[in-house]
Protein backbone atom coordinates (compact mmCIF):
# COMPACT_ATOMS: atom_id res chain seq x y z
CA UNK A 1 0.00 0.00 0.00
CA UNK A 2 1.37 3.75 -1.19
CA UNK A 3 1.84 5.56 2.08
CA UNK A 4 4.30 8.48 2.21
CA UNK A 5 4.50 8.54 5.75
CA UNK A 6 6.31 5.82 5.47
CA UNK A 7 9.94 6.85 6.73
CA UNK A 8 11.39 3.63 7.07
CA UNK A 9 10.99 3.55 3.30
CA UNK A 10 11.66 6.65 2.63
CA UNK A 11 15.19 6.94 4.32
CA UNK A 12 16.54 3.60 3.60
CA UNK A 13 19.51 4.41 2.13
CA UNK A 14 20.21 7.42 4.19
CA UNK A 15 23.03 6.58 6.80
CA UNK A 16 22.29 8.55 10.25
CA UNK A 17 24.75 10.81 9.86
CA UNK A 18 23.25 11.85 6.30
CA UNK A 19 19.74 12.08 8.52
CA UNK A 20 21.50 14.61 10.68
CA UNK A 21 23.33 16.62 8.16
CA UNK A 22 19.53 16.95 6.20
CA UNK A 23 17.83 17.92 9.62
CA UNK A 24 20.16 20.68 10.07
CA UNK A 25 20.03 21.78 6.82
CA UNK A 26 16.24 22.09 6.92
CA UNK A 27 16.28 23.28 10.05
CA UNK A 28 18.07 26.46 8.63
CA UNK A 29 15.93 26.95 5.80
CA UNK A 30 13.03 27.44 8.27
CA UNK A 31 14.30 30.96 8.69
CA UNK A 32 13.86 33.44 5.66
CA UNK A 33 16.14 35.91 6.97
CA UNK A 34 18.92 33.28 7.09
CA UNK A 35 18.10 32.45 3.53
CA UNK A 36 17.89 36.16 2.32
CA UNK A 37 21.73 36.76 4.07
CA UNK A 38 22.96 33.77 2.45
CA UNK A 39 21.63 34.44 -0.65
CA UNK A 40 23.75 38.62 -0.22
CA UNK A 41 26.66 37.16 1.16
CA UNK A 42 27.06 34.77 -1.76
CA UNK A 43 26.42 37.03 -4.28
CA UNK A 44 29.30 39.39 -2.90
CA UNK A 45 31.53 36.41 -2.54
CA UNK A 46 31.26 35.54 -6.11
CA UNK A 47 31.81 38.78 -6.93
CA UNK A 48 35.02 39.05 -5.09
CA UNK A 49 36.31 35.75 -5.60
CA UNK A 50 36.22 34.32 -2.26
CA UNK A 51 36.16 30.72 -1.66
CA UNK A 52 32.86 29.19 -1.70
CA UNK A 53 33.56 25.44 -1.47
CA UNK A 54 34.92 25.14 2.26
CA UNK A 55 31.12 25.97 3.21
CA UNK A 56 29.10 25.17 0.04
CA UNK A 57 29.90 21.59 -0.68
CA UNK A 58 29.01 20.12 3.08
CA UNK A 59 25.98 21.49 3.18
CA UNK A 60 23.42 23.08 0.25
CA UNK A 61 25.54 21.07 -2.51
CA UNK A 62 26.06 17.72 -0.55
CA UNK A 63 21.77 17.60 -0.27
CA UNK A 64 20.96 19.09 -3.86
CA UNK A 65 23.69 18.28 -6.04
CA UNK A 66 25.02 15.42 -7.47
CA UNK A 67 28.40 16.40 -8.16
CA UNK A 68 30.71 18.58 -10.63
CA UNK A 69 30.57 16.31 -13.36
CA UNK A 70 28.73 13.27 -14.57
CA UNK A 71 31.70 11.44 -13.64
CA UNK A 72 30.97 12.67 -10.34
CA UNK A 73 27.49 12.03 -10.33
CA UNK A 74 27.58 7.89 -11.27
CA UNK A 75 28.35 7.04 -7.52
CA UNK A 76 24.79 9.11 -6.96
CA UNK A 77 22.81 7.66 -9.97
CA UNK A 78 23.93 4.14 -8.83
CA UNK A 79 22.79 4.55 -5.41
CA UNK A 80 19.37 6.24 -6.15
CA UNK A 81 19.40 2.86 -8.73
CA UNK A 82 19.72 0.63 -5.67
CA UNK A 83 16.01 1.90 -4.63
CA UNK A 84 14.55 1.96 -8.21
CA UNK A 85 15.12 5.03 -8.49
CA UNK A 86 16.32 6.58 -11.97
CA UNK A 87 18.21 10.05 -12.65
CA UNK A 88 17.88 12.19 -15.00
CA UNK A 89 20.88 14.82 -15.05
CA UNK A 90 20.13 18.23 -15.33
CA UNK A 91 23.37 20.82 -16.21
CA UNK A 92 22.63 23.72 -13.66
CA UNK A 93 25.01 25.85 -14.04
CA UNK A 94 24.16 29.44 -14.67
CA UNK A 95 27.01 30.99 -16.06
CA UNK A 96 27.45 34.82 -17.97
CA UNK A 97 25.30 34.87 -21.46
CA UNK A 98 29.04 34.90 -23.70
CA UNK A 99 29.32 33.04 -26.41
CA UNK A 100 31.80 31.04 -24.82
CA UNK A 101 29.44 30.51 -21.90
CA UNK A 102 26.65 29.88 -24.17
CA UNK A 103 28.70 27.36 -26.62
CA UNK A 104 30.34 26.01 -23.21
CA UNK A 105 26.13 24.84 -21.66
CA UNK A 106 25.57 23.61 -25.33
CA UNK A 107 28.50 21.39 -25.73
CA UNK A 108 28.29 19.81 -21.90
CA UNK A 109 24.21 19.17 -22.56
CA UNK A 110 25.49 17.32 -25.81
CA UNK A 111 27.48 14.90 -23.13
CA UNK A 112 24.66 15.17 -21.05
CA UNK A 113 22.67 13.35 -23.74
CA UNK A 114 25.11 10.85 -25.06
CA UNK A 115 25.97 9.75 -20.96
CA UNK A 116 22.68 8.38 -20.88
CA UNK A 117 22.53 6.95 -24.40
CA UNK A 118 22.37 2.96 -23.49
CA UNK A 119 22.05 3.94 -19.69
CA UNK A 120 19.26 2.01 -18.21
CA UNK A 121 19.49 4.32 -14.62
CA UNK A 122 19.24 7.23 -16.70
CA UNK A 123 15.34 8.32 -17.43
CA UNK A 124 15.67 11.48 -19.41
CA UNK A 125 18.14 14.28 -20.28
CA UNK A 126 17.25 17.91 -20.06
CA UNK A 127 17.81 21.34 -20.93
CA UNK A 128 16.86 25.02 -20.23
CA UNK A 129 16.51 26.79 -23.26
CA UNK A 130 17.50 30.34 -21.56
CA UNK A 131 21.25 28.96 -20.70
CA UNK A 132 22.03 28.51 -24.75
CA UNK A 133 20.90 32.13 -26.07
CA UNK A 134 20.55 36.03 -24.59
CA UNK A 135 17.31 36.34 -22.13
CA UNK A 136 17.28 39.78 -24.57
CA UNK A 137 16.78 37.58 -27.68
CA UNK A 138 14.73 34.77 -26.17
CA UNK A 139 12.70 37.85 -25.49
CA UNK A 140 12.19 39.35 -28.06
CA UNK A 141 11.79 36.71 -30.38
CA UNK A 142 8.58 35.44 -28.36
CA UNK A 143 7.39 38.90 -27.63
CA UNK A 144 8.09 41.42 -30.64
CA UNK A 145 9.77 39.57 -33.68
CA UNK A 146 8.91 41.93 -35.31
CA UNK A 147 11.37 44.55 -33.64
CA UNK A 148 14.41 42.11 -34.07
CA UNK A 149 17.38 43.77 -35.38
CA UNK A 150 19.35 41.58 -37.87
CA UNK A 151 22.06 40.67 -35.21
CA UNK A 152 19.22 39.93 -33.23
CA UNK A 153 17.69 37.75 -36.12
CA UNK A 154 21.38 35.60 -36.58
CA UNK A 155 21.47 35.12 -32.86
CA UNK A 156 17.73 33.53 -32.44
CA UNK A 157 18.68 31.39 -35.64
CA UNK A 158 22.03 30.32 -33.93
CA UNK A 159 19.48 29.69 -30.62
CA UNK A 160 16.77 27.74 -32.76
CA UNK A 161 19.80 25.51 -34.94
CA UNK A 162 21.72 24.78 -30.96
CA UNK A 163 17.68 23.83 -30.10
CA UNK A 164 16.86 21.63 -32.92
CA UNK A 165 20.67 19.91 -32.22
CA UNK A 166 20.45 18.89 -29.02
CA UNK A 167 17.03 17.19 -29.89
CA UNK A 168 18.25 15.47 -32.49
CA UNK A 169 21.34 14.45 -31.24
CA UNK A 170 18.76 12.71 -28.19
CA UNK A 171 16.60 11.48 -30.89
CA UNK A 172 19.68 9.62 -32.48
CA UNK A 173 20.84 8.22 -29.02
CA UNK A 174 16.61 7.51 -28.43
CA UNK A 175 16.99 9.08 -25.46
CA UNK A 176 14.24 11.37 -23.92
CA UNK A 177 14.71 15.19 -24.01
CA UNK A 178 12.79 17.30 -21.62
CA UNK A 179 12.78 21.10 -22.65
CA UNK A 180 12.20 22.81 -19.53
CA UNK A 181 9.96 25.58 -19.13
CA UNK A 182 10.73 29.35 -18.44
CA UNK A 183 9.40 32.85 -17.70
CA UNK A 184 6.60 34.01 -19.67
CA UNK A 185 8.14 36.36 -21.73
CA UNK A 186 10.46 33.67 -23.06
CA UNK A 187 7.85 31.05 -23.43
CA UNK A 188 6.21 31.85 -26.72
CA UNK A 189 9.22 31.15 -28.43
CA UNK A 190 10.52 27.98 -26.77
CA UNK A 191 6.84 26.81 -27.33
CA UNK A 192 7.18 27.37 -30.78
CA UNK A 193 10.80 25.34 -31.02
CA UNK A 194 9.29 22.41 -28.83
CA UNK A 195 6.50 22.12 -31.65
CA UNK A 196 8.56 22.00 -34.38
CA UNK A 197 10.89 19.58 -32.80
CA UNK A 198 7.96 17.26 -31.50
CA UNK A 199 6.69 17.04 -34.69
CA UNK A 200 10.11 16.20 -36.60
CA UNK A 201 11.07 13.88 -33.76
CA UNK A 202 8.57 12.02 -32.65
CA UNK A 203 6.94 10.14 -35.18
CA UNK A 204 7.48 6.46 -33.62
CA UNK A 205 7.88 7.27 -30.24
CA UNK A 206 8.05 11.00 -27.97
CA UNK A 207 11.46 11.55 -28.09
CA UNK A 208 10.85 15.40 -27.04
CA UNK A 209 9.01 16.60 -24.24
CA UNK A 210 7.28 19.92 -23.61
CA UNK A 211 7.21 21.39 -20.01
CA UNK A 212 3.68 22.80 -19.39
CA UNK A 213 4.10 25.14 -15.88
CA UNK A 214 0.09 24.63 -14.34
CA UNK A 215 0.24 28.10 -13.23
CA UNK A 216 -0.56 29.72 -16.02
CA UNK A 217 -4.24 29.57 -16.87
CA UNK A 218 -3.41 28.86 -20.68
CA UNK A 219 -2.18 25.83 -20.40
CA UNK A 220 -5.03 23.62 -20.42
CA UNK A 221 -6.13 25.29 -24.08
CA UNK A 222 -2.12 24.51 -25.21
CA UNK A 223 -2.44 21.16 -24.57
CA UNK A 224 -5.41 20.38 -26.37
CA UNK A 225 -3.81 22.22 -28.96
CA UNK A 226 -0.90 19.95 -28.92
CA UNK A 227 -3.16 17.03 -28.45
CA UNK A 228 -4.85 18.18 -31.89
CA UNK A 229 -1.45 19.00 -33.79
CA UNK A 230 -0.11 15.48 -32.88
CA UNK A 231 -3.17 13.93 -34.35
CA UNK A 232 -3.30 16.10 -37.43
CA UNK A 233 0.45 15.65 -38.12
CA UNK A 234 1.06 12.50 -36.89
CA UNK A 235 3.23 12.43 -33.90
CA UNK A 236 3.52 11.38 -30.43
CA UNK A 237 3.81 14.35 -27.33
CA UNK A 238 5.60 14.09 -24.83
CA UNK A 239 3.82 16.17 -21.47
CA UNK A 240 5.96 16.91 -18.58
CA UNK A 241 3.86 18.92 -15.54
CA UNK A 242 4.94 21.44 -12.85
CA UNK A 243 3.19 23.69 -11.18
CA UNK A 244 5.35 26.82 -11.79
CA UNK A 245 8.45 28.61 -10.67
CA UNK A 246 7.96 31.94 -11.06
CA UNK A 247 4.96 33.43 -9.68
CA UNK A 248 5.91 36.57 -8.16
CA UNK A 249 8.22 37.89 -11.04
CA UNK A 250 5.27 36.84 -13.37
CA UNK A 251 2.69 39.05 -11.77
CA UNK A 252 4.86 42.08 -11.22
CA UNK A 253 6.07 41.98 -14.53
CA UNK A 254 2.51 41.80 -16.10
CA UNK A 255 1.26 44.88 -13.74
CA UNK A 256 4.41 46.60 -15.06
CA UNK A 257 3.76 45.63 -19.00
CA UNK A 258 0.32 46.18 -18.87
CA UNK A 259 -0.55 43.00 -20.25
CA UNK A 260 -3.17 40.53 -18.20
CA UNK A 261 -2.11 38.45 -15.49
CA UNK A 262 -0.56 35.26 -16.58
CA UNK A 263 -1.19 33.26 -13.28
CA UNK A 264 -3.96 31.44 -12.14
CA UNK A 265 -5.87 33.33 -9.08
CA UNK A 266 -4.57 30.80 -6.53
CA UNK A 267 -3.29 27.72 -5.20
CA UNK A 268 -6.13 25.85 -5.69
CA UNK A 269 -6.65 27.52 -9.15
CA UNK A 270 -3.40 26.30 -9.61
CA UNK A 271 -4.05 22.56 -8.50
CA UNK A 272 -6.74 21.97 -10.41
CA UNK A 273 -5.54 22.90 -13.35
CA UNK A 274 -2.42 21.11 -12.95
CA UNK A 275 -4.27 17.62 -11.91
CA UNK A 276 -6.88 18.45 -14.88
CA UNK A 277 -4.04 18.51 -17.32
CA UNK A 278 -2.18 14.97 -15.23
CA UNK A 279 -5.68 13.75 -16.16
CA UNK A 280 -5.91 14.18 -19.82
CA UNK A 281 -2.46 13.17 -20.60
CA UNK A 282 -3.58 10.02 -18.99
CA UNK A 283 -7.09 10.06 -20.90
CA UNK A 284 -5.08 10.15 -24.28
CA UNK A 285 -1.43 7.99 -23.09
CA UNK A 286 -2.47 6.11 -26.00
CA UNK A 287 -0.63 8.48 -27.84
CA UNK A 288 1.06 10.54 -25.16
CA UNK A 289 3.98 10.42 -22.41
CA UNK A 290 3.88 11.87 -19.10
CA UNK A 291 6.56 13.06 -16.64
CA UNK A 292 4.61 14.80 -13.77
CA UNK A 293 6.97 17.07 -11.80
CA UNK A 294 5.97 17.43 -8.52
CA UNK A 295 6.36 17.40 -4.26
CA UNK A 296 2.89 18.03 -3.71
CA UNK A 297 1.55 14.49 -1.89
CA UNK A 298 -2.56 15.03 -3.40
CA UNK A 299 -1.04 15.26 -6.93
CA UNK A 300 1.26 11.91 -6.46
CA UNK A 301 -1.35 9.61 -4.86
CA UNK A 302 -4.07 11.23 -7.66
CA UNK A 303 -1.84 9.77 -10.14
CA UNK A 304 -0.87 6.77 -9.05
CA UNK A 305 -4.59 5.81 -8.24
CA UNK A 306 -5.30 7.13 -11.95
CA UNK A 307 -2.47 4.65 -13.19
CA UNK A 308 -4.23 1.66 -10.81
CA UNK A 309 -7.61 2.74 -12.04
CA UNK A 310 -7.21 2.38 -15.77
CA UNK A 311 -5.28 -0.77 -15.51
CA UNK A 312 -2.40 0.50 -16.21
CA UNK A 313 1.10 -1.51 -15.24
CA UNK A 314 2.61 0.75 -12.61
CA UNK A 315 5.81 0.26 -14.52
CA UNK A 316 5.10 1.54 -17.64
CA UNK A 317 7.71 3.48 -19.42
CA UNK A 318 5.49 5.84 -20.13
CA UNK A 319 4.46 7.46 -16.95
CA UNK A 320 7.10 8.87 -14.25
CA UNK A 321 6.91 10.67 -11.90
CA UNK A 322 9.47 13.00 -10.51
CA UNK A 323 10.92 14.93 -7.51
CA UNK A 324 14.19 17.20 -7.33
CA UNK A 325 17.71 15.41 -5.33
CA UNK A 326 17.80 16.19 -1.93
CA UNK A 327 13.61 16.91 -1.54
CA UNK A 328 10.71 14.91 -1.14
CA UNK A 329 12.62 11.64 -0.56
CA UNK A 330 9.27 10.14 1.27
CA UNK A 331 7.40 10.43 -1.83
CA UNK A 332 10.28 9.59 -4.45
CA UNK A 333 11.51 5.80 -2.41
CA UNK A 334 7.84 4.79 -2.12
CA UNK A 335 6.50 5.65 -4.96
CA UNK A 336 9.45 3.18 -6.54
CA UNK A 337 8.88 0.73 -3.66
CA UNK A 338 5.55 0.43 -4.77
CA UNK A 339 6.20 -0.35 -8.71
CA UNK A 340 5.67 2.82 -10.17
CA UNK A 341 8.34 4.50 -11.96
CA UNK A 342 10.39 7.26 -10.69
CA UNK A 343 13.37 9.87 -11.64
CA UNK A 344 15.34 12.14 -9.60
CA UNK A 345 16.69 15.15 -11.32
CA UNK A 346 20.29 15.40 -10.43
CA UNK A 347 21.48 18.81 -11.03
CA UNK A 348 25.24 19.08 -11.52
CA UNK A 349 27.73 21.75 -11.94
CA UNK A 350 30.47 23.17 -10.33
CA UNK A 351 29.93 25.23 -7.13
CA UNK A 352 30.32 28.73 -8.03
CA UNK A 353 27.98 28.07 -11.14
CA UNK A 354 25.12 25.84 -9.61
CA UNK A 355 25.15 28.30 -6.68
CA UNK A 356 21.86 30.91 -7.91
CA UNK A 357 20.21 27.02 -8.29
CA UNK A 358 21.14 26.56 -4.80
CA UNK A 359 19.64 29.85 -3.51
CA UNK A 360 16.59 28.98 -5.40
CA UNK A 361 16.16 25.93 -3.47
CA UNK A 362 16.92 27.29 -0.31
CA UNK A 363 13.98 30.24 -1.27
CA UNK A 364 11.95 27.36 -2.32
CA UNK A 365 11.92 25.32 0.84
CA UNK A 366 11.49 28.56 2.77
CA UNK A 367 8.64 29.76 1.46
CA UNK A 368 6.60 26.65 0.00
CA UNK A 369 3.81 26.34 2.40
CA UNK A 370 4.37 23.20 4.21
CA UNK A 371 7.35 21.77 2.59
CA UNK A 372 10.34 22.72 4.94
CA UNK A 373 7.82 21.51 7.67
CA UNK A 374 7.52 18.16 5.93
CA UNK A 375 10.92 17.67 5.55
CA UNK A 376 11.85 18.29 8.97
CA UNK A 377 8.80 16.05 10.18
CA UNK A 378 9.55 13.39 8.20
CA UNK A 379 13.11 13.58 9.31
CA UNK A 380 12.56 13.65 13.20
CA UNK A 381 10.56 10.65 13.00
CA UNK A 382 12.80 8.34 10.82
CA UNK A 383 15.41 9.08 13.55
CA UNK A 384 13.18 8.81 16.45
CA UNK A 385 12.28 5.14 14.99
CA UNK A 386 15.93 4.09 14.65
CA UNK A 387 16.77 5.27 17.97
CA UNK A 388 13.57 2.99 19.42
CA UNK A 389 14.78 0.03 17.15
CA UNK A 390 18.52 0.65 18.83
Amino acid sequence: MLDFNNTEIAFSAKSKGELNNAYMLYTVMKYPWIVKFGKWASNIAIKIHFPLNWIVKPTLYKQFVGGETLEECRKIVDHLSRSKVKSTMDFSAEGEQTPAGILATFEETLRSIDNAKGNPNIAYSVFKPSTITRDEVLAKASEKREEMSVDELREFREFRERFMALCRRAYDNDVRILVDAEDYCFQDAIDELTDEAMREFNKARPIVFATLQMYRHDRLPYLQRILDDSIEKNYFPGIKFVRGAYMEEERKRAAEMGYPDPICKDKQATDDNFDAGVAFVMDHIDRMELFMGTHNETSNYKLAKLIDEKGIDRGDDRIYFSQLLGMSDNISYNLAHEGYKVTKYVPYAPVRDVLPYLIRRAEENTSVAGQTGRELRMLQIEMDRRKKKG
